[in-house]
């Protein structure tokens, strides 16, 4: 029996290091208060299941089990590290957390959300992980894919946006009430007749940082409203309404374009909104007010 003890014990202590997902979170990992489980369970928006769907495991994910990882004993995520986890071991983590997730890629919602949908994509290729954006997004077939799963989150994130604050929307009531009329009419109707209703998809942004704060290559979707309690100072605004935010679909850029200067004070620049121009100078907290007031607008558009 002490032999057999021993010998399970060595097989544990053999298994790679991984920490638990509550102890790396506060540290660095980027997640959001935005649940798909709830996201995409609105009948109307059936496209949006089949691409993403919520399902209760993460098993139903994917076809086979997932690889086990290669990583030293030693390995922990933390810091600018942080984001390592999610790649690791993106099983480990609830679908709150992680929402999906194959071989190629992982999406995460992020904790310190800068509008009201903030996601990641995280690639997890280990030649390009730890490189710098500029650096991993030469490659042209690696870029390739990456452009394609971020126009996938894009069309996730704008259905979002439609679900959420539709019913705002004089566009989306526009459309709905040509809809009932046709409906109390025929039951059949043409449907490039109705009002087109609001394009939630010029609401999305996306890219990356010229000068990432993780170490893990990641790519930002997120609505452009900026409406988040964690929106606190004028560094993270300029960092998604300045030119230190790359639009993947910039990319390959040229060794002399603008874009690669990364020491650029980008978050320095003025503060200026970006639905109506007013520039703000450096006072944020005036910003900030004025944001509010603009979020209620935006979604009454």
């Amino acid at each position: 029996m002490r032999l057999r003890m021993l010998s399970q014990e060595k097989k544990y202590l053999a298994r790679p290091s991984l920490p638990r997902p509550q102890a790396t979170i506060p540290h660095a990992t980027h997640v959001a208060s935005l649940s798909f489980r709830t996201l995409f369970s609105d009948t109307n928006h059936l496209l949006v299941s089949e691409l993403l769907s919520p399902s209760k495991k993460h098993s139903k994910q994917q076809k086979t089990p997932p690889k086990p990882s290669i990583l030293p004993a030693h390995t922990t995520f933390s810091g600018r590290a942080g984001l390592g986890a999610y790649t690791a071991a993106p099983e480990t983590f609830p679908t709150s957390r992680v929402i999906k997730y194959d071989d190629n890629f992982v999406t995460i919602n992020d904790l310190f959300p800068k509008s009201s949908i903030h996601l990641l994509l995280l690639p997890r290729r280990p030649d390009k992980q730890l490189l710098h954006p500029f650096e991993a997004l030469q490659d042209p077939e690696f870029l390739a894919s990456i452009q394609q799963e971020v126009r996938k989150l894009r069309i996730l994130a704008a259905k979002e946006l439609q679900r959420r604050f539709g019913k705002y929307s004089a566009k989306e009531e526009e459309r709905e009430k040509a809809m009932e009329k046709a409906f109390n009419g025929t039951g059949e109707f043409d449907e490039s007749t109705l009002p087109p209703g609001r394009d939630w998809s010029k609401d999305v942004i996306s890219g990356i940082h010229t000068h990432p704060s993780m170490a893990h290559l990641h790519i930002h979707v997120l609505s452009r409203d900026h409406h988040s309690e964690c929106m606190r100072h004028r560094k993270h605004y300029n960092s998604f309404e300045t030119e230190f935010l790359v639009d993947v679909d910039d990319f390959p850029l040229t060794e002399t374009d603008a874009k690669r200067r990364r020491k650029a004070k980008f978050l320095d620049e003025d503060l200026v909104c970006w639905r109506c121009g007013r520039n703000f100078r450096s006072k944020f907290a005036k910003l900030k007010h004025h944001l509010d007031e603009e979020f209620e607008q935006w979604k009454a558009e």
